[in-house]
């Protein structure tokens, strides 16, 4: 008992407040955006530059080859990244929330009505960022750890064990991922800051070879390279796509840091200091051709080079860190929103509500990396397999986009279409290029993202099934309340709360236990949970109290799709609203559905299987709602999908 009671009073604690865009200054959101933000495109020197010229026809030595991946790598940066995401994309926010879920939230909030295609696009985006989030540690760690065979002194035997010592790495960084990085996460901003500086000092150092690669930063360069390589040229857009990715994360933690910081990070350190790379990497391959196999570790200096290749691996750990930590976040939203089952989420920082810990996606994460560097074994082979991932989530973006300006901005269609379709174009055209890759690799997200969406679309129309079937064996509750007047059951002392997803409906559990144990409690409490399509949710409006009738009272909670459900401080909430009870001699009624599968149920059979075997592995509602476990009872129901 005093298990309990302490597990009741610890949930009904209120957690300190976490950070938030408004209580820093800006200076230190910009800063503190650098690691999050800017860490995954910040490590793209390390190979997309390489990867482009070494797909020309004269393997990257030719003056126009190097012009012309110059030019394309510069108006790729500022078309894709500063022009659609820092200019409109980052101006269609949901809340102050950005990413792929987010804007499919908000799509679905403003669209006339509830549109299919929208949830499905949703679907395909979070599941391409899953692609991406195992792709990323995997290139970036093994890009840095590969300099160890440039490097000055290094022993033959050390550059056979690059990627034995990535995995160790990659490894290491997943296992340290319950414990949190509160800690250490406030020195990823200024670490990624010097980077940039040192990427910016690195170009500077080698524009001196020769400074008419700045003939680069004209268009017209990309554009004959393109021709004059004919199909081949638009083979290397792929490579060249190398250098944006981890531009959709510049929307994706705009809740994190707030749209302005982010965007003078970009336009005042982080875009000059990659331009200043790439036209010093370009600079380098035209004074000394034979560069172009590695151009940006022939960049750096040897009395330098051990100092700058540790941080360059500094730099990879924490771009991974945060698409790992992406992907946790990315999973609590797609929960929220019912697009996966419950998976246990837990909080690694009293203070930032951001640091979460999902052990079963890290398992997966970590398995599907150390997979990946084995098959591949180089970041050449991986960069193949990387661009697609990523494209199709901007794509899926820019249809999302339309959206918004047709509905929220309020547009006419053609307006709409035009400002969606200049993006779409771009877009089409870099997965085209990337899907000539598939045989390389680009096969490896394809398939990751058909499984989850697979996965996300069996999970939502088996539980609308479920719910569907429920409620057509379910009595109404109005109606029950008018039954048990008229044939009072047994009272039992105390408050009965019974958590369903319809509260017009009797609850399960409710029906089950006044048909076996013919008992109705002195207070009942019809709970419903409901995950908002807004970020978050104020306290104001968390809680809304319905009375029925003496017996029965309706309390509809309402949460974020980026907030964690917490039972008992609802229920806390309802105290100052007048609810009394008391915690210690309340229960919490929970149907367990058992599930099996008919073949003539709305389902294919394979699907169905695959449905019951997602919720036989979903985190136990007692967890993930934070009920005391000691209140809790279970009656369960068999149902067939």
């Amino acid at each position: 008992m005093a298990d309990t009671a302490g597990a009741a009073a610890q949930a009904l604690d209120e957690p300190p407040q976490a950070h938030t865009p408004q209580s820093e200054s800006f200076f230190a959101l910009a800063l503190g955006s650098m690691g999050v933000v800017f860490g995954d495109i910040g490590t793209s020197p390390l190979y997309a530059m390489r990867e482009a010229l070494r797909h020309s026809h004269s393997g990257g030595t030719a003056e126009l080859a190097v012009l012309g991946v110059v030019s394309l790598i510069t108006w790729a940066l500022i078309l894709i990244v500063t022009v659609k995401y820092v200019v409109f994309l980052m101006r269609a926010d949901n809340k102050g929330e950005g990413g792929t879920l987010a804007l499919m939230a908000l799509a679905q909030r403003i669209v006339p009505r509830r549109s299919g295609l929208v949830l499905l696009l949703g679907m395909l985006g979070a599941a391409l960022f899953y692609g991406d989030g195992i792709i990323t540690p995997a290139v970036s760690v093994l890009a840095a750890v590969e300099g160890v065979r440039d490097a000055p002194g290094a022993p033959h035997a050390l550059a056979e064990l690059v990627v034995p010592i990535s995995i160790g790495i990659l490894v290491a960084l997943f296992l340290v991922q319950s414990r949190g990085t509160a800690s250490v996460a406030r020195y990823f901003g200024p670490i990624t800051a010097v980077w940039f500086l040192v990427l910016a000092g690195l170009g500077l150092y080698h524009l001196k070879d020769d400074l008419s690669v700045f003939r680069g930063l004209s268009p017209h360069y990309g554009v004959i390279f393109l021709f004059q390589n004919g199909f081949l040229g638009f083979a290397i857009l792929g490579s060249v796509f190398l250098a944006v990715t981890g531009a959709e994360a510049l929307y994706a933690d705009m809740g994190h840091f707030g749209r302005n910081p982010i965007r003078a990070a970009w336009l005042f350190l982080v875009l000059p200091c990659l331009l200043l790379n790439y036209l010093g990497q370009g600079a380098l391959v035209l004074h000394r051709p034979a560069a172009a196999v590695d151009p940006f570790y022939k960049m750096i200096p040897h009395p330098v080079y051990w100092p700058i290749l540790i941080l360059v691996t500094v730099a990879t750990v924490i771009a991974s860190q945060a698409v790992i930590t992406g992907a946790f976040s990315m999973t609590q939203q797609a929960v929220q929103l019912g697009l996966f089952p419950r998976i246990s989420i837990r909080r690694t920082s009293e203070t930032q509500a951001g640091q979460i810990f999902v052990p079963q996606v890290n398992t997966l994460l970590m398995i599907g990396v150390v997979v990946l560097l084995v098959m591949f074994r180089t970041s050449s082979n991986l960069a193949a397999a990387y661009g697609i991932a990523v494209t199709g989530a901007m794509f899926v973006d820019t249809l999302l986009f339309f959206v918004i300006v047709r509905w929220m901005w309020k547009r006419p269609v053609w307006q709409a279409a035009l400002a969606s379709g200049l993006f779409g174009i771009l877009d089409v055209t870099f997965i085209s290029s990337n899907l000539l890759k598939i045989p390389q690799g680009a096969w490896l997200p394809l398939a990751l993202g058909a499984g989850l969406v697979t996965i996300m679309l069996t999970w939502t129309r088996g539980a609308q099934i479920l719910t569907e079937k429920t409620r057509r064996d379910s009595v109404p509750l109005i109606e029950l309340s008018e039954i048990l007047k008229a044939r009072a059951p047994y009272r039992a002392p105390g408050t009965a709360v019974f958590l369903t997803s319809d509260p017009e409906m009797a609850p399960v559990a409710l029906m089950h236990n006044l048909k076996h144990n013919k008992v109705l409690h002195e207070k009942n409490i019809i709970l419903t949970l409901i995950t908002a399509e807004t970020p978050r949710v104020s306290e104001a409006q968390r809680v809304r109290i319905e009375p029925i009738n003496e017996d029965f009272k309706k309390v509809i909670v309402n949460y974020g799709f980026m907030e964690s459900p917490n039972v008992p401080k609802a229920l806390a909430l309802c105290r100052k609203l007048g609810l009394k009870f008391d915690i210690m001699a309340t229960s919490f009624f929970l149907g367990r559905r058992s599930v099996v599968p008919s073949a003539q149920s709305g389902m294919p059979l394979w699907q169905d299987k695959l449905f019951i075997f997602l919720m036989r592995n979903a985190a136990n509602p007692t967890d993930f709602y934070k009920i005391p476990p000691g209140r809790v009872v279970e009656m369960g129901a068999q149902v067939t999908v």
